[in-house]
C-alpha cells in the first residue's frame, strides 16, 4: 500500500506509453482499491524483497522479471507486486483466473502473447490462487514458460511444496510475502486519512492514538482488512470528527482468527500444540489450543490428538496422562462446546506439565522394524502351546516354568526368538513413574544374573 499521497488528474491514470494505467481509478470502488500503490516507491512491506540490495529489487533495477510464485497471507501485497512488476517492465499484465479460466484461454493468451513478442514487448501472465489449477492445468503454463513466451507469477496462499506440481516449482523462483507491520498498516491509516484523492481526506477526519493501534492490530498484516475496517468505522462518525477506540471496535465487531482447517494453518497449529505439550510448557500450550478452537478447528481433531500426544511424549513417565486424555475427549463429546472445551484445556496443562517420555515410542519403532527384519524367525518351543498330545511329543512347550510358581511371580528365562536373543527395545527414563519401572528391571536383570542354585524368594525392590 501506499506510503505517500498521490494525487491523480481527473479520470484515468496514464502511463508512461500513454495507455491507461492499470490503476485507473474508478467512481465507488472501496478504499482499499483507490489506495491502491501505483509505483514501487509506494508500496509498503515485504523489505526482505524489495529493500535496497535485496534480490527482487536488483532484478528490477537490471529490468529483469522472472517467473516466479508470491507465497503468503490475505492482503499482503501479492496482486499489487504483480502488477508493479510488469508496470516497471513495461510488459501486458493479463490476469488469468483459476476459478473461471481453463486450457483453451491459455492457448488464447499465448497467441496474444506471441504477437507482443513480435513487435518487442514483454507478457506478464499473472495467474491468481494459482494452487486451485490442477495439475494438468500447471502443466499446460510449462512450455509457454520455458520457451520465455510469457513470464508466469502465481499467487497462493497455501504451501507451495503441497499445491503446485514438481515441474512447475522447478521453473519458478518462490518468494514468500510476510503479513505487514502494524507500524507500517498505522502509516497507511493516517495516508488514507489525509489523501484527499483516492483516501479520505475531503471528509478531515481524525483518529485517536488507541484507535489507530486497535485498527492495525485487528488487521492482522492485512492492507486490505486494515482499509475496509477504517472505511467502516469512518461510515460511524460526522465529516470532522475523531474516530475513537469504540468506532474501531464497532467496525471490527468479531475478529475472525487467520485460520485454514485443511491447510497449511492447520498444520502449523497442531505442530506448535504438540510441540509446546512436548517442551513442557502450558503457556504455549493453552495459546495454540485457543487459536484453533477460535479458528473453528473440530476440538474432537484436536481430542485425538491430545491423546497420541499422551502417548508418544508422555508415555509411562505419568501412566495417567493417558488416561486424562481420554476423559478429556470423553468429556467434550458429552458436553460440546463451549463447557467441554475446558476439558481439554485441563488435559493440555496435565499433559505439558507432566513428566516426558519417549522411550516406548522409541521401543515400539524398535520393535517393529526387528519384526519387519526377521519376520520368520520361530518362536522358541517353551514359548509355544501344547493343546494336543502329539504337540507335547514335539517338544511344544518343553521347559517353560510358570511365573506363579514361585513367590515373587519371576523364573529367568528368555522370551525371545533366538535370533533376537539380548535384544533390548525398551529402556526406562529417570523421570516419574519410569524411574520405579527402572528400578524393577534392574531388579529382574538382577535375578537373571543369580546362580541357578541360588535363593529364589524375596520380594521387588522398594
Amino acid at each position: 500500500m501506499s506510503k505517500t499521497p498521490s494525487r491523480p488528474s481527473a479520470g484515468a491514470t496514464v502511463g508512461a506509453t500513454g495507455s491507461p494505467s492499470l490503476f485507473a481509478s474508478r467512481v465507488g470502488e472501496p478504499l482499499a482499491s483507490r489506495l491502491r500503490p501505483r509505483t514501487l516507491d509506494e508500496y509498503i512491506g515485504q523489505r526482505h524483497l524489495l529493500g535496497v540490495g535485496m534480490p527482487l529489487r536488483e532484478s528490477l533495477s537490471r529490468g529483469v522479471v522472472d517467473s516466479m510464485v508470491f507465497w503468503g497471507p490475505p492482503g499482503v501485497g501479492k496482486t499489487t507486486l504483480a502488477r508493479l512488476l510488469a508496470q516497471s517492465a513495461d510488459a501486458a499484465f493479463v490476469a488469468f483466473s483459476a476459478v473461471s479460466d481453463g486450457v483453451a484461454r491459455v492457448r488464447e493468451v499465448v497467441a496474444e502473447a506471441e504477437r507482443r513478442r513480435d513487435s518487442g514487448r514483454g507478457t506478464i501472465l499473472f495467474v491468481d490462487e494459482i494452487h486451485r489449477f490442477n495439475r494438468a492445468q500447471q502443466d499446460a503454463f510449462l512450455p509457454h514458460v520455458e520457451a520465455g513466451t510469457v513470464v508466469l507469477i502465481g499467487a497462493t496462499t497455501e504451501n507451495p511444496s503441497f499445491a503446485l506440481t514438481g515441474a512447475l516449482l522447478s521453473r519458478v523462483r518462490v518468494l514468500v510475502l510476510n503479513p505487514i507491520a502494524a507500524g507500517d498498516l498505522e502509516g497507511l491509516i493516517t495516508l488514507a486519512l489525509a489523501d484527499d484523492a483516492r483516501g479520505l481526506g475531503a471528509r478531515h477526519l481524525a483518529i485517536a492514538d488507541d484507535a489507530r493501534q486497535l485498527l492495525a492490530e485487528q488487521a492482522d498484516g492485512d492492507a486490505r482488512r486494515t482499509l475496509g475496517l477504517l472505511e467502516a468505522a469512518a461510515a460511524l462518525v460526522d465529516d470532522g470528527t475523531t474516530m475513537e477506540r469504540a468506532h474501531i471496535e464497532a467496525a471490527v465487531q468479531h475478529r475472525v482468527p487467520h485460520y485454514d482447517k485443511s491447510g497449511e494453518g492447520h498444520f502449523n497449529l497442531i505442530s506448535a500444540l504438540h510441540k509446546a505439550l512436548r517442551g513442557s510448557d502450558p503457556q504455549g500450550a493453552l495459546y495454540w489450543l485457543a487459536r484453533m478452537i477460535e479458528g473453528g478447528e473440530d476440538p474432537r481433531y484436536i481430542a485425538r490428538r491430545m491423546v497420541r500426544m499422551a502417548m508418544e511424549d508422555v508415555g509411562l513417565a505419568d501412566p495417567q496422562a493417558l488416561t486424562m486424555a481420554m476423559s478429556a475427549a470423553e468429556a467434550y463429546e458429552r458436553l460440546g462446546s463451549p463447557e467441554g472445551d475446558l476439558a481439554l484445556a485441563e488435559a493440555a496443562v496435565y499433559l505439558a506439565t507432566a513428566p516426558k517420555s519417549a522411550r516406548v515410542y522409541n521401543a515400539w519403532t524398535a520393535a517393529l522394524e526387528a519384526a519387519r527384519h526377521s519376520p520368520a524367525a520361530p518362536v522358541p518351543m517353551h514359548l509355544r502351546n501344547a493343546p494336543t498330545g502329539l504337540m507335547k511329543e514335539l517338544g511344544y512347550g518343553a521347559g517353560y516354568q510358570y511365573a506363579h510358581s514361585v513367590p515373587d511371580a519371576f523364573i529367568p528365562q528368555s522370551y525371545l526368538p533366538d535370533a533376537l536373543e539380548g535384544a533390548t527395545f525398551y529402556e526406562p527414563g529417570p523421570f516419574g513413574f519410569e524411574r520405579d519401572i527402572a528400578k524393577r528391571l534392574a531388579w529382574w536383570a538382577q535375578r537373571r544374573n543369580r546362580p541357578a542354585d541360588s535363593d529364589t524368594s524375596g520380594g521387588e525392590p522398594d
